[in-house]
């Protein structure tokens, strides 16, 4: 694991300080103070401002069944074809907002820049579905992926799970819950700023509370809306860093960003994963925010963490 801790903190990166001025200039209201439908339409208001999505081969809306019930999933076909690899990709949100329109963007960029496929499960959704609602949908789209990997003409030992935030949480958990089910083995796991402690007490979510996009009250509405029951958060599944056994799991990408409350979680997870024996890369993008990686048109970092991600998943499937 290589990682550099600046001397001092950097600045915030001026793109991202002119987003913020026009986040506080509209006046919007926090969203931890909306109903889960309203977050859900800000969401979708919001995906909507970015710009349309670069252009794909091919995008295939199927559904799954499951445990829970048929699973809603989107397959992507980059322009041009570089392996058989995939990327199970699980959106960010928080457990509540988003789904697959959301970060239909994401996917088109990253499926472009990497040359594999990506699926985005459109996974069910907290407070109307509780923990573990979410990990299981995302479990049962990996189980399918595995078995249809022929079908689906990718090669079964070139599979990858990423995602963001809550995203990466549920990449986190089911490279955790496959293992102790003896499942299905990955060539990757990629974890982009993600939610790995139900806790807010590091040094990030100081520093980071208010004023950088995600808010600690926010990441704790989150987290509300998420478990039915609050010592669930405790669960590995749930809290993939209280996990007492990392040891066994796909080699990891791990991007956090300087100026997220969640930035610690993260790396902790990476340094864990790195201590079991796991190979880790870790990379803090500095002056950038939480979410920041969707929004490829507005910060150039933001597409720079993109090719970082489609340069490791070549490494791992183009072999």
């Amino acid at each position: 694991i290589c990682f550099r801790h600046p001397e001092a903190p950097l600045p915030l990166d001026p793109q991202v300080h002119a987003f913020l001025e026009q986040l506080r200039v509209s006046g919007a209201p926090p969203l931890h103070t909306l109903s889960p439908e309203m977050a859900r339409d800000r969401a979708r208001n919001d995906a909507a401002a970015m710009g349309p999505s670069e252009p794909v081969a091919q995008k295939e809306d199927v559904e799954v069944p499951s445990p829970g019930g048929p699973i809603p999933m989107r397959i992507y076909t980059p322009l041009h074809m570089r392996c058989k690899g995939l990327l199970l990709y699980l959106h960010g949100g928080g457990w509540v907002i988003g789904d697959v329109g959301t970060h239909d963007s994401l996917c088109c960029t990253l499926a472009n820049a990497a040359g594999c496929r990506i699926i985005s499960v459109d996974y069910r959704l907290a407070p109307e579905h509780k923990y573990p609602a979410a990990v299981e949908d995302a479990f049962s789209a990996a189980c399918w992926v595995l078995e249809n990997a022929r079908q689906l003409d990718v090669d079964p030992a070139r599979i990858a799970v990423g995602g963001d935030s809550a995203g990466g949480n549920l990449a986190a958990a089911i490279t955790l819950m496959a293992r102790d089910r003896a499942a299905f083995s990955l060539a990757l796991q990629v974890l982009v700023y993600p939610v790995t402690n139900y806790a807010f007490d590091t040094l990030s979510y100081r520093e980071n509370a208010e004023g950088y996009l995600l808010t600690r009250a926010d990441m704790q509405w989150f987290w509300r809306q998420y478990l039915g029951e609050e010592e669930r958060g405790a669960e590995s599944y749930a809290s993939p860093l209280r996990a007492t056994d990392l040891r066994g799991l796909p080699p990891a990408l791990v991007m956090t960003a300087q100026y997220d409350p969640l930035r610690d979680e993260g790396e902790a997870y990476a340094r864990r994963l790195s201590e079991a024996g796991v190979p880790v890369n870790l990379r803090r993008y500095d002056g950038m925010i939480h979410a920041f990686i969707r929004r490829t048109q507005q910060f150039d970092q933001a597409r720079a963490a993109v090719e970082h991600w489609a340069a490791e998943l070549q490494r791992a499937f183009c072999v």
